[in-house]
């Protein structure tokens, strides 16, 4: 028998012990009698089965099928093990030397080319990491080339790539060098082509000083990474000879061409065998690099390119399977008493730095240099679905797993040529990234009686079912058993008896009644402490008819520009600003259909069961409930003498006879007014709770998930408890701060990446970042960026929003400050790349607006239409930008606000500024689409006046591209992002 493990996308791990485990068995059928004897408890209920251990927590939810199943599908992902094959001295030695052909093997072997080897024998069986990485055409006959007679005389180089996914550093491409004397192969990876020249220089200096020859001819194709100006000046300057092969015929630099061919073959398969991610790839271009300089070569004769290179022969007793278990001594030093002395990781190549190894780590995401280290190469991590998903373990079961690493080791002998590759470092070795924390695991035997055995990790790839693991109870069976929740409940129906929101009738015939359920949730504060205990009768709105149920369903919210308007004109004039809720908002909203609920469960009038509820008002669930309740309050602030923005719905402003104001803000039941009268807040709060059922929060603090900081120098806006639980929920809490959302030049398209991600995690992502850009406009343009990929999420896209919370990482605790200043003047900075998306050649716009402080409106928005130069695409921006403007404008003069004269609106293209006030440039604005020549009335008009400012200056430089570190700060400060 064995315990059953398997991972969902939030949560704990979960396990539940003896299981029969069937690979072949086309569905894993899951035992409720078996359950029940475990001491789980099973609950059917309606159309959900809830599954809860023997100490009441909560295991899952299953919702039931359309063919009346509760379907929980485990996807089983199957790992190659490599047991029987490395007890074979052959297969092993074929392993550790990055699948290097047996016949290879062999002839090192009985030439004693290397030290350690022992004797190789032919197999016969085929290794399927080789056939995926390797399979390749019959090759063609090859004549008599030139060959060098000593180091340096001749180099080959050429590039490789771009690559799919980019590696753990952030590259795309590989750069080598070849020493046609001895076939020494050196490495570098690169982000950029352009980086080749800047790598030839570092290969030219550490290759001459190593073999005390000049280089003499360096070979390549006619790639302009070669073919530059620079490139060609410096080698006429330091004699060196350049041979070009012929365009299009790459034969003629065949054996870098070669060389770069049997590197990715060695590293494709090195990956494969192990199911290494593919952005380890650089990783195992290194590894075949230094395993290739100790391997024989058919143009060395007798030699490895290594020993032909130093004069030394090498030994090989040190190599170890790529891909590997390897544990990692920790030194006495870096832990306490009882902690493990050693640490779980992978090996990934040998250092260049050290006589050592280079590990990652995917517990603390880390690439690690370690000398002492002991394996396990029959077994291997198991990243599957870790890439797509980065879920949680869950174990269902009683009992935690033994962590205890494997007893196996391997003896490690000293190479008296040291560990040090020849290949360029990929990524730091304490770079930070970020992954799901997964198990390893290896193949077990069971006996005939199927004994307990370690656990089998199984995916969640297949999973069809939600799970909770907070607080907050799912049934109504089980919140009656908690006195708080008993309490809450109360509380509803007390709301509900109050507001007088239904009757009991009977059904009239030919009516349906719309089912009703409970919903619990603990609100907290924000200090992340319990506020109170909330239970919410819900209507099944989702059951309901359009035109009999309901007709219209729209109710406007405020929009988040205006409710930072509202509070940098509050800071600018030191007004208070204040918060109440509507207690059960939407209950208060009349409705106009005639609809009817079944009774709450708990709640059922005793002798009248077969009655339903006619609704009066509005209760929540319900489709048109939003609509309802807002009809209500709008209703309610006309009644009282308020004026009604009609450029916002949701903004409300009320003047007295001494021209003072007051401005309400509705965000569905919550409301934020300020104004310059205390008496005149006061008096609000007296009429709003005369009407409906309130509660006074006082001064505002928290809005929205946005903590708001009130006091003599201002008000401070941030969302430090939001970001620090969306930091949790994707596991990056602890992660590496990083300086930038994005890296400079980085360009990344839809196509980009090898494997898709989790479609609805990669959502949660983008939304969760949405979100945080209300008060974070430094990472609006990254956040944008990155929502275009949502579609079909790859792994690279994934590693940019992971990049963009490491980002949030190290400035969580940033916001807005809004404080007094002394000209209250909008003003807005509009900006535009050229081409910048990859896939359709689109622009980005970008603007940003404040008044006086700190920014109140910014966007990045990828263009419409594609623009054919860089005035057009700064023209389109400047559209958008002054459409912003006006509607700016219009919702400050509501507030009693008026701007004298035009609003200023800076750009930093002259072309684009003389095309908006003049219909010049004929041929080259002809196309463009009218509406965005709407920047011109606004002109004519006198609202909007368009000035030229300098690149350095341009603040929306922030909404259109990444930027480099020190521009970043500086245009984060001049919006007003700061720490708060």
């Amino acid at each position: 028998m064995w315990r059953y493990s398997f991972s969902v996308q939030v949560g704990e791990q979960k396990r539940i012990s003896d299981v029969l485990y069937v690979p072949d068995l086309n569905y894993n059928l899951l035992s409720v009698g078996q359950l029940l004897r475990k001491g789980h408890n099973i609950q059917f209920r309606e159309d959900q089965c809830v599954i809860r251990d023997k100490y009441n927590s909560l295991i899952t939810k299953v919702q039931m099928s359309g063919d009346n199943m509760f379907s929980l599908n485990i996807k089983y992902e199957s790992f190659a093990c490599l047991s029987a094959l490395i007890k074979d001295s052959s297969w092993l030695w074929h392993l550790r030397y990055g699948h290097l052909s047996f016949n290879t093997l062999s002839l090192m072997g009985k030439q004693h080319m290397v030290r350690g080897l022992p004797t190789i024998q032919h197999q016969t069986q085929v290794c399927e990491a080789c056939v995926l990485g390797k399979h390749q055409r019959n090759s063609f006959l090859t004549g008599y080339s030139w060959r060098a007679s000593h180091p340096l005389e001749l180099v080959h180089s050429d590039v490789c790539g771009p690559m799919n996914t980019t590696s753990t550093g952030g590259n795309r491409y590989f750069l080598t060098f070849i020493d046609d004397y001895s076939r020494k192969t050196w490495v570098y990876f690169l982000k950029y082509k352009s980086e080749v020249f800047d790598y030839f220089k570092v290969f030219k200096a550490l290759a001459e000083k190593q073999s005390g020859f000049a280089l003499k001819t360096l070979r390549s194709d006619q790639g302009g990474e070669f073919s530059s100006n620079v490139f060609e000046n410096f080698l006429k300057e330091n004699g060196i000879k350049h041979q070009f092969t012929a365009r299009y015929t790459p034969q003629q630099n065949g054996v870098a061409e070669r060389k770069n061919r049997t590197i990715m073959e060695l590293a494709r398969s090195m990956l494969k065998a192990k199911a290494m991610p593919n952005r380890f790839w650089a990783e195992a271009v290194a590894c075949a690099v230094y395993l290739l300089n100790r391997a024989s070569s058919n143009s060395v004769e007798g030699k490895t390119p290594q020993e032909a290179w130093s004069g030394l022969k090498p030994c090989i007793s040190h190599l170890r399977i790529f891909g590997s278990i390897a544990y990692s001594h920790i030194p006495d030093e870096t832990r306490r008493k009882l902690d493990d002395k050693s640490e779980k990781c992978i090996l990934v190549g040998y250092s260049e730095k050290a006589k050592a190894y280079k590990l990652f780590n995917p517990l603390t995401n880390k690439i690690i240099v370690s000398r002492d280290v002991k394996f396990n190469e029959e077994e291997a991590w198991n990243w599957s679905e870790a890439e797509n998903q980065s879920p949680i373990l869950l174990d269902i079961g009683l009992e935690n797993p033994d962590l205890t690493p494997p007893t196996t080791s391997s003896s490690q002998e000293s190479s008296s040529q040291g560990l040090s590759s020849t290949s360029s470092s990929d990524s730091s070795e304490e770079e930070e990234i970020s992954r799901g924390q997964r198990r390893s695991t290896r193949a077990h035997q069971p006996s005939t009686r199927y004994p307990s055995s370690d656990y089998v990790l199984i995916t969640n790839g297949g999973t069809n079912f939600a799970l909770f693991v907070d607080a907050d109870p799912i049934m109504f069976e089980e919140a009656s058993k908690d006195e708080k929740w008993v309490k809450a409940m109360d509380q509803e129906i007390d709301s509900i008896k109050k507001n007088d929101t239904w009757e009991l009738v009977d059904l009239p015939q030919g009516k349906k009644p719309i089912g009703v359920k409970w919903v619990y949730k603990t609100k907290l504060n924000a200090q992340g402490e319990v506020e109170k205990y909330k239970a919410r009768l819900v209507a099944k709105g989702y059951k309901q008819n359009y035109g009999i149920d309901y007709n219209e369903v729209f109710a406007p919210v405020a929009r988040f520009d205006t409710i930072r308007m509202v509070l940098a004109l509050a800071a600018q004039n030191c007004w208070k600003v204040f918060q109440m809720d509507v207690k059960s908002a939407f209950l208060q909203g009349f409705l106009e259909e005639e609809v009817y609920v079944v009774q709450p469960p708990g709640y059922v009038q005793g002798n009248e069961e077969t009655k339903v509820c006619r609704l009066k008002k509005a209760l929540y669930g319900l489709k048109q409930a939003p609509r309802a309740w807002y009809s209500r309050i709008d209703a309610f602030f006309q009644e009282y003498g308020f004026h009604k923005c009609p450029y916002e719905h949701t903004l409300y402003t009320k003047k007295n006879s001494q021209g003072e104001i007051l401005i309400v803000c509705l965000y569905v039941d919550d409301l934020i007014f300020t104004g310059s009268n205390a008496q005149m807040c006061d008096n609000f709060k007296m009429i709003m709770s005369q009407r409906f059922e309130m509660t006074d929060l006082g001064l505002l603090h928290f809005f929205l998930g946005i903590e708001v900081k009130q006091n003599e120098n201002g008000i401070y806006i941030s969302q430090k408890k939001y970001a620090k639980e969306l930091l949790k929920r994707f596991r990056l809490e602890n992660a590496k701060s990083i300086a930038t959302p994005m890296e400079v030049g980085v360009k990344i398209g839809k196509n980009d990446g090898s494997t898709m991600v989790n479609q609805t995690l990669f959502r949660s992502l983008v939304g969760g970042l949405l979100y945080l850009t209300t008060t974070r406009p430094d990472l609006t343009y990254a956040v944008s960026f990155l929502s275009r990929f949502m579609e079909s999420p790859k792994d690279v896209h994934w590693e940019l929003g992971k990049r963009i919370l490491r980002y949030v990482v190290g400035t969580i605790n940033y916001g807005l400050h809004y404080y007094p200043v002394q000209n209250l003047n909008l003003t807005g900075y509009s900006d535009s790349d050229l081409g910048g998306d990859v896939d359709t050649c689109k622009s980005t716009s970008g603007y940003v607006f404040s008044i006086g402080s700190s920014a109140i409106s910014w966007s990045s928005k990828k263009q419409s239409i594609v623009a054919l130069s860089t005035t057009e695409s700064e023209y389109v921006a400047l559209a958008s930008a002054g459409c912003q403007a006006r509607w700016l404008k219009s919702i400050l003069e509501e507030m009693g606000q008026v701007q004298e004269g035009p609003t200023k609106l800076f750009c930093d293209n002259k072309s684009a500024i003389y095309l908006s006030k003049n219909p010049m440039f004929h041929s080259k604005s002809k196309h463009i689409k009218i509406k965005f020549h709407f920047i011109r009335e606004l002109i004519k008009d006198k609202e909007v006046e368009v000035l030229y400012c300098k690149s350095q200056d341009q603040l929306a430089d922030l909404f259109t591209k990444p930027l480099k570190k020190e521009l970043l700060i500086k245009m984060r400060k001049l919006i007003g992002v700061n720490e708060v």
